[in-house]
């Protein structure tokens, strides 16, 4: 009798326990030896461990151990990412890439969702072959979602504009503005206006006019998306990232000195003898009968001026292009924000142009804003280039 007595308190004592316990949720985190994310990263996951009574932390090194790059990029087939690199967490059917400030919040937000609602272990299920990606109505993405609907206004004339994308619309706005106040293609356009202002034919005129602009901003979206997807894949390898800080430094201190030495607006990449050279070529094209030669004639002027401009421009748009990649942007919202940048980076040109056609006067935006723009230029450049060699995370334009 005192056995099964005994052998009943023992059972009233676990079974609560049985009951209340709460499944064990995994947290699996893909890193590599050197990266310094990853580096901040697992001593956060060290800080919070003690806190969940219920959270296991699995460790994969993927630069130096083949199986676990592997098993890194089956789980990136299954759950369908384009985007690849370390560090990335794994927590039940949630995958997050990268660490920062906001996405730390949301790693512990995933662990809490997990730890009250049904629990899947979807690294399982790959490494068995047995996943099958689905959307749930209930999963921890919606309850994302609809978070992230609350940091969307409405405003007047624009829209929906998501709070979170709303710096990087800034730096879009601001960099495109700077780069554009650019002293190298300025000096070709006014030359290419007075040119074209000699001429009887008004269509011919802004055809050609027209057409250097939309070409210019056509090859320089070019080189900034193709930039893009080179980013992506080596954005994540530590040296170059630091790369292209030193870059974002030297450009910065060389728009300062710009700012202080700098006598008048002109280029400091072409001397007065190219630029003779390319006086000479459009007097040339521009007065061909033909109008076929002469907007082919245009087209290549655009393209060589684009490849100057770029060195000109002092890694503005390099630098750009990083802030993009660092904030895991989707390839439509890289495409929008490098399309809102170089509208605003061809904003005084066509200011310029459109002032000549309807006046019939050349007028040159001031110099005071091309050196003021070295000035800001130079400031943000090294802003930014100190930040991803110290802080990359906080140019992770997120609110949450």
């Amino acid at each position: 009798m005192k056995k099964i007595i005994s052998l009943f308190l023992l059972l009233l004592f676990f079974f609560p326990i049985s009951i209340f316990a709460k499944e064990k949720v995994t947290l699996y985190f893909f890193h590599g030896d050197g990266c310094p994310h990853c580096a901040e990263e697992e001593k956060y996951l060290n800080s919070i461990e003690g806190n969940y009574k219920n959270l296991n932390i699995v460790r994969y090194e993927v630069w130096y151990d083949e199986e676990n790059a592997a098993l890194l990029q089956k789980v990136e087939e299954a759950f369908e990412i384009t985007r690849t690199g370390v560090p990335t967490t794994l927590i039940g059917n949630t995958v997050i890439i990268g660490f920062g400030s906001s996405t730390a919040a949301r790693i512990e937000r995933a662990i809490e969702y997990y730890s009250t609602h049904d629990y899947e272990d979807a690294l399982k299920k790959i490494k068995a072959g047995t996943f099958e990606k689905k959307e749930d109505d209930e999963s921890f993405e919606k309850q994302e979602a609809e978070s992230d609907e609350e940091l969307t206004i409405d405003v007047p004339t624009v829209g929906n504009v998501n709070l979170k994308n709303l710096s990087l619309m800034s730096a879009a706005v601001i960099i495109g503005l700077i780069d554009g106040f650019n002293p190298c293609a300025m000096w070709i356009l006014l030359f290419l206006i007075s040119i074209l202002l000699g001429m009887k034919d008004r269509k011919r005129m802004w055809a050609l006019g027209l057409t250097f602009l939309l070409t210019s901003a056509l090859v320089y979206m070019l080189i900034m998306l193709s930039w893009i997807q080179i980013a992506v894949q080596i954005t994540t390898i530590i040296w170059v990232r630091n790369a292209i800080a030193v870059v974002a430094l030297i450009g910065g201190v060389w728009n300062l000195r710009s700012y202080f030495t700098a006598q008048d607006s002109g280029c400091e990449v072409v001397d007065d003898k190219k630029r003779k050279s390319v006086f000479k070529k459009i007097r040339k094209f521009t007065s061909e009968k033909s109008f076929f030669l002469a907007l082919v004639g245009v087209i290549g002027l655009a393209v060589s001026v684009n490849l100057v401009e770029l060195a000109c421009s002092a890694g503005l748009p390099l630098v750009f292009t990083e802030l993009l990649v660092l904030n895991h942007t989707s390839d439509f919202m890289k495409f929008l924000y490098t399309c809102v940048y170089i509208l605003f980076f061809l904003l005084d040109d066509l200011v310029v142009f459109f002032i000549a056609m309807f006046t019939m006067k050349v007028t040159g935006i001031s110099t005071k804003y091309n050196k003021y723009s070295h000035l800001l230029g130079g400031i943000i450049m090294i802003l930014i280039g100190i930040l991803l060699l110290i802080h990359p995370e906080w140019l992770m334009f997120q609110f949450r």
